[in-house]
């Protein structure tokens, strides 16, 4: 092998659920100079690469698999004779299905090196999130995984159905949707009973995961009658039975939900992954973007006096960032605080304040600006300084004023809208009623989205859609423009807000 040749990972994405992946196969992916990603691939395994890597679509169609998977076994030879670092991200396992075995011979043969990285199979996986396992001491101690394809089935098919359909207590069938009718028929003339279980599970461990049962003799006709599509496994044996028992991932209080999140994108993750948690499809649609104020010189002037404040209050990780970011550029540190103390509004701001070094003397009980302005002490003839964004609401430093306080508020970041991107998409789904529930954490983020909707009024938008806010300042912002809050997060804080989508969302259904 040449020295000058690249490396080529063969790596196993798994069966749908980013978090599935190995992390072998994420390890692959940071070191990456090219990505070549099947259709079965969660994109959202890309952020795992390099920004800098070349991720090319692999993804074969029907009709056209030979052709284009002689491409993309170019593509490997190509960019790794090129000396780069190449992930081949399958879905599943690579030697399950995956033609993981003719690409790696096409690199051995070429003299590149490889490895292989495993993935869990949709084989095992899908079943495991549908309720069933596979093997059970009472049950199955034996199982096959065969493919449906239609090559399987011809005369000359490689696989052994006349032994096969009896030979194992569960059988699972991958690529095998479109011909399930002819697999149910020959599974039953060669011995298999026409009462045995059977279950088809449609994009298995994703929100989309879709489960039909039904027995060898009807799940065909089951299938087509509601139109059932791949891809798909196809679970057959008594396992089947242990469903009602061992369901859970779609028992969860969002499973099926699809659910919009427009928090500032570099904040989006935490809520979607709690809520994703919980069972829900999310929609990353971020609405606001935060911009620190350039050429700000009352920011600059209180940070060089930060030595006169007695009390400095931070109501946002965002305020933490912004400040302490700005006070490094100007050769501060966390002695600069000097005796000033520090209220933080919020869990995740005193964490934020710990990461800088910042310990925090006061926390209210609840983080809205009536209860800080109520709760500090001492106030009176205290100077006290509130670094905050551009559009802020006033409650908190009226409040302290009128106990005694002298408050100096510095806007410090701005909240802009974002890029439009997919606002077309997003507009339709909300219309049609395919969209169940909008997020908001912030009066901004309301103003922005209604504005980039603005050709329907907020009441036509959102008919057909509930509304989840943070904390009764947002509510009452939401309510001001025209929309009806259905959850309000009793604590400000994206735990809780998730916590309270998921308990509304469980009341409807004992409702219901």
């Amino acid at each position: 092998m040449s020295a000058k040749f690249g490396k080529v990972y063969l790596v196993g994405a798994g069966p749908g659920d980013p978090k599935l992946i190995t992390l072998k196969g994420i390890e692959c992916l940071q070191q990456a100079d090219v990505v070549i990603y099947d259709l079965l691939v969660n994109v959202k395994l890309l952020g795992h690469a390099s920004p800098h890597a070349k991720k090319i679509y692999g993804g074969k169609m029907a009709g056209e698999q030979e052709r284009q998977q002689s491409e993309i076994n170019e593509l490997m030879v190509q960019h790794a004779t090129a000396g780069k670092t190449v992930v081949r991200l399958k879905g599943g396992d690579p030697f399950v299905f995956g033609r993981g075995g003719e690409e790696a011979l096409i690199l051995a043969d070429a003299g590149i090196d490889f490895e292989i990285v495993p993935g869990i199979s949709s084989a095992i996986a899908a079943p495991a999130y549908a309720g069933i396992p596979v093997t059970h001491r009472e049950y199955a101690s034996s199982v096959g995984i065969v493919t449906g394809h239609s090559a399987a089935l011809g005369s000359d098919s490689p696989v052994r159905w006349e032994q096969l359909s009896t030979a194992v207590d569960t059988l699972v069938v991958l690529m095998g949707i479109g011909h399930l009718r002819q697999i149910t028929e020959r599974l039953i003339d060669y011995g298999r009973k026409p009462e045995t279980p059977a279950a088809l599970i449609h994009w298995g461990t994703t929100p989309q995961q879709e489960t039909l049962e039904g027995t060898l003799s009807d799940i065909a006709h089951k299938a087509e009658s509601v139109g059932f599509r791949s891809p798909a496994a196809i679970v057959v044996g008594e396992v089947n039975t242990l469903r009602n028992d061992l369901r859970w991932f779609d028992r969860k209080p969002l499973f099926g939900r699809t659910i919009v999140v427009t928090r500032a994108r570099a904040q989006i993750s935490e809520l979607a992954e709690k809520l994703e948690s919980y069972g829900a499809q999310t929609v990353q649609f971020p609405t606001i973007e935060i911009q620190p104020i350039n050429d700000n010189a009352a920011f600059d002037a209180a940070i060089g006096g930060l030595a006169e404040y007695n009390w400095i209050i931070f109501t946002s990780v965002n305020a933490v960032e912004v400040f302490y970011c700005n006070l490094r550029e100007l050769g501060g540190d966390a002695r600069s605080f000097g005796k000033a103390r520090i209220c933080a509004v919020g869990p995740k701001t005193v964490k934020a304040l710990d990461i800088i070094g910042i310990r925090t003397d006061f926390v209210p009980s609840q983080s809205h600006s009536a209860a800080i302005a109520a709760e500090l002490e001492p106030v009176t003839a205290q100077k006290i300084l509130v670094p905050h964004a551009k559009i802020a609401s006033q409650e908190l430093p009226d409040g302290l004023r009128e106990r005694g306080a002298i408050v100096d508020v510095v806007p410090i970041y701005d909240t802009v809208k974002a890029c439009m991107e997919r606002s077309g998409e997003i507009e339709a789904n909300l219309v049609n009623g395919r969209i169940d529930m909008v997020t908001f954490t912030s009066a901004s983020a309301i103003t922005n989205f209604l504005d980039m909707f603005n050709r329907h009024s907020p009441a036509a938008l959102l008919e057909n859609v509930h509304t989840a806010v943070i904390g009764p300042s947002t509510a009452s912002a939401a309510q001001r423009s025209g929309l009806s809050v259905d959850v309000v997060a009793r604590e400000t804080t994206i735990e809780n807000l998730a916590d309270e989508i998921a308990i509304f969302y469980a009341g409807k259904e004992s409702k219901s």
